[in-house]
């Protein structure tokens, strides 16, 4: 039975596309769009899960991941 599981994804403008990142599994991807960016870093996670040994989920997975923002003084 498939389980469902909360990730986070990063996604930042680069040059002329979008970069994601899962910080929780170190699995990045990229597309033209954001939501481009977003599927296709879903699909790489997917594809993990379906590949890695359960050893390297284990070892590749950060279990607690804090999303925040910073005030800095700049210049």
């Amino acid at each position: 039975m498939k389980q469902v599981q909360q990730l986070t994804a990063i996604i930042e403008r680069e040059g002329d596309g979008y970069v994601s990142l899962c910080p929780e599994l170190d699995i990045a991807s990229q597309g033209e769009t954001i939501e481009g960016a977003r599927q296709n870093l879903q699909e790489a996670v997917e594809l993990f899960f379906e590949t890695a040994a359960p050893s390297e989920i284990e070892r590749r997975r950060h279990s607690e991941v804090f999303v925040t923002r910073l005030e800095v003084e700049v210049g």
